[in-house]
């Protein structure tokens, strides 16, 4: 059995997430689940394949996050993590604030 270790400590995050496929600009709104400096966790029972790059829309709180990503892996029936490859500076200091907001104490 393997462990798998993640780049960055993950925090619980619930919020409304909007991804569009790159290639066929499909878009599908679902909600996430957790969120890190490097990407998302995002609940859905019908994942998108991996390797597919997205647009990515979080709003939270009247607060919006754009990015670019891309589903790095798949869970049937559960959800996919997307990695964060192209995050502008207004909308790191939004990821930021939320993850400042989640840190421990």
């Amino acid at each position: 059995m393997s462990l798998k270790r993640h780049r960055a400590r993950r925090f619980s995050f619930h919020a409304a997430i909007e991804l569009t496929d790159l290639q066929s600009e499909a878009q599908t709104k679902e909600q996430t689940s957790d969120l890190s400096l490097f990407g998302c966790h995002v609940d859905t029972l019908k994942p998108l394949p991996a390797g597919i790059k997205v647009r990515i829309k979080i709003t939270h709180r009247s607060e919006n996050f754009d990015a670019l990503g891309k589903v790095v892996h798949t869970r049937p029936n559960s959800g996919m993590g997307i990695l964060f490859t192209k995050i502008g500076p207004n909308d790191q200091l939004v990821l930021d604030k939320w993850i400042d907001e989640r840190r421990d104490p």
